[in-house]
């Protein structure tokens, strides 16, 4: 995680958090509001994500052991699934409960500009920090839809904040809408209805991010491009002729695992392989950087032995040989 990307994003999110957390506890204090209350342990909550996001990418930095022979690249996915923990429970069923109190026994507004006066306040940071968020992601996203990037994103840092930042803006609207509701009609279940809105709102988005992380945490190969340009670089047409089959895995938002079954010649010498694949991995490295653990065995392609194997599409030099 460099620190022009995803870290910008969350140390601008991680400010405008706790100023706004500090301005809806003392708004509550004044008005009793439980939108209010919620929101600003929705900040609190926040703020304790983008703790947790710095301190994965700090923890990943770690170089590896012998314990842990691929490093810690994988502790970014560790925290940011706790994110997503965190602002379910402490985000989410905390709101859910506050709005259930609120409906249930309802309780009359005080000093009503000091909920409104705060929340045009945090609408407006939480805009700056959501704008930050957007610019970051834009270097990375390219021409990916907003809904493709933050479900193939292999660093969790950038999607997270701008899902929080989203939730955050809208739970803002859906407490003013509350708030002003409650002022309209002198009714304060409003407020309590709002509240309801914003813990549904984060939960749906705890879940997203869970579903995000966990698939990350398991292992997600690289995309469709990467794999693409590393069948295109193993291959040099004189001594590696094809790639059998290959699987990819990520190690870390930045390190990429590459296993592949290569076909050569098979009147070539040991000494010539040996230097084919050393070229080729050089070549993949070039053309994919991130690919820093590459395994390559060198393999006798029989075409007419895989096609008559009882599975071809289990047989080396199946349908996955890339010439």
């Amino acid at each position: 995680m460099s620190a022009t990307g995803g870290t910008r994003a969350i140390v601008a999110a991680l400010g405008a958090n706790l100023a706004i957390a500090v301005s809806k506890f003392v708004a509550f204090a004044f008005s009793g509001s439980s939108s209010m209350l919620a929101e600003g342990v929705h900040s609190v909550a926040d703020s304790g994500n983008q703790a947790l996001l710095l301190l994965g990418g700090r923890k990943a930095r770690k170089e590896a052991s012998e314990e842990h022979p691929f490093g810690y690249g994988r502790e970014r996915y560790v925290y940011g699934f706790l994110v997503s923990v965190v602002l379910f429970t402490v985000g989410g069923v905390f709101a859910l409960y506050e709005g259930y109190e609120k409906i249930a026994h309802p309780h009359a507004l005080e000093n009503w500009y000091w909920p409104v006066g705060v929340l045009l306040f945090a609408i407006v940071a939480e805009g700056f920090s959501f704008r930050t968020a957007i610019k970051e992601s834009n270097e990375l996203r390219g021409s990916q839809s907003w809904k493709s990037f933050v479900r193939t994103a292999k660093a969790p840092e950038l999607p997270v904040v701008l899902l929080e930042d989203f939730g955050a803006l809208v739970g803002l609207v859906l407490a003013l809408g509350g708030v002003g509701l409650t002022l309209l009609t002198g009714d304060a279940i409003w407020d309590g209805i709002g509240t309801m809105c914003i813990g549904t709102l984060l939960v749906l988005i705890a879940l997203v991010l869970a579903a995000e992380t966990k698939s990350l945490l398991l292992g997600e190969a690289a995309g469709p491009e990467q794999i693409a340009k590393i069948r295109a670089a193993a291959v040099d047409g004189r001594t590696v002729t094809g790639v059998i089959h290959m699987r990819t895995l990520h190690l870390g938002p930045e390190e990429l695992l590459v296993a592949a079954k290569i076909a050569v010649r098979h009147d070539d010498t040991a000494a010539q392989v040996a230097q084919a694949i050393d070229e080729a991995e050089a070549r993949i490295r070039t053309a994919v950087p991130i690919a820093r653990v590459i395994y390559l065995e060198p393999d006798i392609y029989d075409e007419s032995a895989a096609a008559a194997g009882p599975d071809p599409a289990a047989t080396p030099g199946g349908p996955g040989l890339s010439h």
